[in-house]
This record gives C-alpha cells, structure tokens and sequence, in this order.
C-alpha cells in the first residue's frame, strides 16, 4: 500500500520515511552497527536526529567515512555499499526513501561474500528474517547473524577494492542484479503510484498556470488537504540497520 493510498496525500516525491535506531551490538570486526547492503533503484538519505556514528560506504567514488551527528543529512545514490555504524550506541536517524514501496519489495541487497550470492536459495535463506524474528519482542539472533554476515562481505568487498580497483564491485553488481530475477517486472506499477503521480500533478498543475487556465489550476487547489503520523510508532521491526518504525512506505 502507497502513501497516497493510505492517507490520500502521499509524501513529497513518493518518499518514504522511517525511524532507525541503529543496532548498538557488535559486529565480527568490533564495531557497532547495521547491515552493509545496497539499493538497485532507490536513493536513500539519514536524517541524524541523536547519538554519534558514520556511515561506511563503497560506490564509484571509492571508500568513504562520513561522520553523522545530530543534524547531518547523508545521502546517496542505487548502488553504493552502505553500513551504519552506531559510535556511541546512541545513533538514531530518520531514512528518506525514493520510490516508496520499492524497498520492501525487494530493491535491497545485502553485501554478502560471492559465495552466499552466487544461488538465490542460499542468499534467501540467510537474508529473509523468519515471520517470528522480525518484530523486536523476538530473539533476535537472525538479525544478527544476517548482520554479521553482511559485515563479513562487506570486509571482503573493501579488501577488494583496495587490491584491483573499483572494478571488483562489478561482480557484486552482477550478482545482485542475477538475484532480483524477475521481481523488477512488477516495480514499474509501484513507481505508477506515488512518485510519477506526484510528478505528474505537478506538471499538470504547471501547464494550467502557464497556459492561463485559471479555473483548472484553483480547482486543483481546493483540492489540498493535510495529514499527519507519528514518526515513533509502538511497534518496531528487525531491520537491516537497527529497530525500524516505518509509518509511511
């Protein structure tokens, strides 16, 4: 279900935005923090709104740390190899998604080492978190098993890159998009609904101005309405970077 559809107002752009405290355990490599993974479609930004930590990233500029603190806004853009590091275990942030309802079905790929994406069954096994492992009243040992793992390759993917150069992402990038297989034919209904239909309304809404049609411009005006979410809600989730209250996606 799309924004549009759950509140009759979609979010600017058919964003979606979510509420992330990231994971304050330990990672195979000493650090706190999330999931390395990466997005196919979708540009992502955080919002730090408490605590103090860094976002890790590989993409076509190479290896980057940026420093997130209260007020930092970070994004970036499909395909760049990000993981969330919680420096003080207080890191909370808001996620700004592109495209919404695209994430969840399935634009994400989590940073693996070849052999765990070389077969859909494996990397599915790992990476889809049992019904009852999900929500965070559960153990949360899928969670961090699917963490570390990622941790693991996401290690291996920067050795890599160190040793040959950027083009040693090409076989994550292969890989990834071999396990999306034939989801993507489905996404083009999704990017129907919020993000080109806002696009749309705001071109429609221009040519009225611009053409002088007043009449079909200030009905679409008396058209405007508001809404509003909590941005905290009570039930949480498992997700790849920490505990997630996602309210509108």
């Amino acid at each position: 279900m799309t924004p549009g559809e759950q509140f009759g107002v979609s979010l600017p752009g058919g964003t979606s935005v979510s509420h992330v405290r990231v994971y304050d355990t330990i990672g195979p490599d000493g650090l706190a923090g999330g999931s390395p993974h990466l997005h196919t479609v979708c540009t992502e930004a955080y919002l730090v709104i408490a605590g103090e930590g860094l976002v890790q990233t590989l993409s076509g500029e190479g290896y980057a740390e940026t420093p997130l603190v209260a007020g930092t806004i970070a994004w970036f853009s499909p395909g760049t190899i990000h993981r969330l590091v919680n420096l003080d275990g207080r890191l909370e942030l808001y996620v700004l998604m592109s495209n919404a309802g695209l994430p969840e079905a399935g634009d994400m790929i989590l940073a693996f080492e070849p052999s765990l994406l070389a077969a859909d069954s494996e990397y599915r096994r790992i990476a889809d978190l049992p019904a009852d492992g999900r929500t965070t009243d559960h153990d949360p040992a899928a969670a961090m098993r699917r963490r570390d793992l990622a941790v693991d390759g996401f290690t291996h993917w920067r050795s890599a890159v160190d040793s040959v150069g950027l083009s040693a992402l090409d076989e994550l990038y292969r890989s990834a998009v071999d396990l999306l297989g034939e989801r993507p034919s489905g996404w083009g209904a999704l990017l129907a609904d919020d993000p080109s239909a806002d696009l749309e309304r705001s071109r429609a809404q221009v040519a009225s101005l611009t053409n002088a049609d007043r009449s079909t411009a200030a009905a679409t005006l008396r058209n405007s309405a508001i809404r509003s979410r909590s941005l905290h809600p009570t039930t949480r989730t498992m997700g790849c970077c920490g505990t997630l209250g996602t309210v509108i996606h």
